[in-house]
């Protein structure tokens, strides 16, 4: 383990907690799919004691796994601990992570002296060792947490048999050479830490995240937890395509590696924006649109005499095409699905006739598809079932007075029309869809931006709204504006419905318990 470094992926957990991330169990099971088919080698599939759903969707994905181990998160109690195996126990290699906040700060929470705190640790890490041989140990907030005490609970957990150890910076607080040193430091003084794995889980609050799991790795650690796209609580967790081409890239003075296939990292990406609801960034590290992009006119002079002179990796390490083929209303099936392989979707023959049809009729609409209108026309395969469609939309503006949207919506199978009023044309349909389908749903996000270039362009929207608690996001994608913001608004009402329709007090403790979970 000199020079292998074990890739962690807890986009399924930790991403999950993001606000307005909940992924559908489907969509949970193809992501797993994805990540053991990249070489991902652990993946932390979920809360098993958070709700029903997040039980059903771990045990799936721990007896559909082929090569990653299966990890299941819990707290420190035998309950947690009991239904985090009956989750995992069908995985080819399972795992119990179980951690507790070691901090000051959170050390009162439970309320819990020092020693009752250690003793707590024992217990649990022993009881889940009973259970599982694979045993992973988390103290939360270890970055915050008394050198003394957090090297006798590290000690506690190795002893009581935990065969992973991670240290996590919770809330992002620390900075490179600290994360090296107290890696360091915990390898060369700790009681039998030479027959166990560090770990390191870093948050991107103060955007450096990436640096500091490099640097924990530097320092000892041979496992690095991280998301897809960074994604996760608040400004993210460790990008797993930073830190996997940051190790390819400069293996010069990284001397490590991971098994994971960078030529997969694009498909994934793109799939966990989608089914997240959260669009990467334009100049996002690896993954952003702009990332193998040049307009400087000195770039592109270097580009065109040598690749290398502004690009330190191939786009095709990342498992971009080299060249962006432009599909039109003249292009055929078999095009269409050879494009789409190549972004990273499998197509069924049925599923090819419906996406078939759609591409179609935006290439009437286009003078040219291109990769991101794909993409994005993707997404409209990601309805959930869907109680409220639109089926018609009139919108009439005018500088002088209010805009009216008149609009017929197909809610459970029944049309329904209504014309409504609105400071502007996007506020007025949504006003037009409330009207048909009143909710207490408030609008956290509304968010536009144009795929590609030109006044044909479709535009990507994003809408998030909050219930009660429950956060739901929604996309859609159009050549007219004012459709795709009121699809997304329909999307996003529909995955909230089904967030209610399945979330009940009795049972689902995730908001309660889950986002206190960034371990």
């Amino acid at each position: 383990m000199t020079d292998r470094v074990l890739i962690f992926d807890t986009t399924l957990r930790d991403g999950e907690q993001s606000p307005g991330a909940t992924m559908t169990h489907a969509e949970k099971l193809e992501i797993a799919s994805m990540l053991d088919d990249m070489g991902v080698d652990i993946i932390e599939a979920g809360f098993p004691i958070a709700s029903e759903g997040d039980f059903a969707a771990v045990s799936a994905i721990a007896k559909a796994s082929r090569n990653a181990t299966i990890c299941g998160l819990s707290r420190a109690n035998f309950k947690d601990i009991d239904r985090c195996w009956e989750a995992v126990k069908h995985a080819a290699k399972p795992r119990i992570h179980t951690f507790i906040g070691t901090s000051p700060l959170h050390r009162a929470i439970p309320n819990l002296t020092m020693d009752q705190m250690a003793d707590r640790i024992h217990d649990c890490v022993t009881h889940a060792r009973n259970l599982c041989g694979d045993v992973q140990w988390s103290s939360m907030d270890a970055t915050r947490t008394e050198w003394d005490f957090l090297k006798r609970t590290v000690e506690i957990a190795i002893k009581a048999g935990a065969t992973t150890i991670n240290i996590p910076d919770t809330v992002g607080y620390t900075a490179p050479v600290e994360s090296a040193d107290l890696i360091r430091r915990l390898i060369a003084e700790c009681d039998g830490a030479d027959g166990v794995i560090f770990a390191t889980h870093c948050h991107n609050d103060l955007g450096m995240a990436t640096a500091n799991a490099l640097a924990a790795v530097e320092g000892g650690a041979r496992q690095i937890e991280c998301t897809i796209n960074g994604l996760g609580e608040r400004a993210g967790n460790t990008a797993l395509e930073e830190v996997v081409m940051a190790l390819k890239v400069r293996a010069d003075i990284m001397p490590f590696h991971s098994r994971v296939d960078t030529r997969k990292i694009m498909a994934i990406s793109r799939r966990v924006a989608t089914v997240s609801g959260f669009p990467v960034q334009f100049n996002k590290a690896i993954v952003g649109k702009n990332a193998f992009a040049h307009e400087s006119g000195i770039h592109q002079d270097g580009m065109l005499k040598n690749a290398e002179t502004f690009e330190i990796m191939r786009p095709t390490d990342v498992g971009l095409t080299e060249t962006s083929l432009v599909m039109g209303k003249h292009s055929g099936r078999a095009a269409l699905r050879a494009k789409l392989a190549e972004l990273g979707y499998e197509m069924a023959d049925n599923q090819l006739a419906d996406v078939f049809v759609r591409f179609k009729e935006l290439a009437d609409r286009k003078k040219e598809v291109f990769e991101e209108d794909l993409v994005a026309l993707m997404r409209q395969n990601d309805a959930v079932e869907d109680r409220i469609r639109l089926k018609s939309l009139r919108v009439v503006c005018g500088t002088d007075g209010p805009q009216t949207a008149d609009i017929v919506l197909t809610i459970d199978g029944t049309d329904h029309s209504a014309s409504t009023t609105g400071d502007g044309p996007v506020d007025s349909a949504f006003n037009a869809v409330k009207a048909l389908f009143d909710h207490n749903a408030r609008l956290q996000l509304y968010q536009v931006h144009a795929v590609t270039e030109g006044t044909d362009a479709q535009a990507t929207v994003s809408v998030r709204l909050e219930e009660n608690g429950r956060i739901a996001t929604g996309q859609s994608a159009d050549t007219d504006t004012v459709v795709a913001s009121t699809k997304a608004y329909i999307n996003a009402l529909n995955r909230l419905i089904v967030r209610r329709e399945k979330t009940a007090p009795d049972h689902d403790t995730k908001g309660v318990h889950y986002r206190d979970a960034s371990a």
